[in-house]
């Protein structure tokens, strides 16, 4: 029987997030952390509500899983994050030991392959799954944004 968590599976999961964040007017990246196929963070953007530039969907996953497992390390966990974290995500989750990193859509200005941010050396990361949703998002958001301006 075909395991039906898979990444498509949580990464459409990380995508409700930034609905969520597109809706309050946040940048629409949503993350969530999966352990052992539970969900055990479900965050987005929230640098706008909370008045804080720290406010990414990644960091507020972080201190979400690392608050329900009790402990700061994220081993054997994988983020699903609609984008490419960026330098200083990929900062905080190269000190959480995260195990894994899923994004969707990549970030070619301020993504941390781009600004050669080094990840944990045990961390895996893996981009594109559904990047074309994930983007597409993002631009509407874009458009949006401009035309009310």
């Amino acid at each position: 029987m075909e395991n039906p968590f898979d990444d498509i599976y949580f990464m459409k999961k990380a995508l409700q997030e930034a609905e969520a964040a597109f809706d309050k007017g946040e940048i629409p990246i949503g993350a969530v952390i999966v352990i052992e196929n539970r969900i055990i963070a479900r965050t987005h953007n929230l640098t706008e509500t909370l008045n804080d530039v720290t406010a990414h969907a990644e960091m507020q996953a972080i201190t979400a899983a690392a608050n329900f497992l009790g402990g700061k390390y994220l081993k054997n966990c994988t983020m699903f994050v609609t984008l490419e974290p960026c330098q200083m995500c990929a900062g905080a989750l190269y000190w959480s030991q995260i195990s894994n990193i899923v994004f969707g859509a990549k970030d070619e200005q301020r993504g941390c392959g781009v600004m050669g941010t080094t990840l944990h050396p045990k961390t895996k990361i893996k981009g594109g799954i559904m990047a074309e949703e994930a983007s597409k998002l993002m631009k509407r958001f874009f458009v949006e944004k401009r035309n009310l301006n």
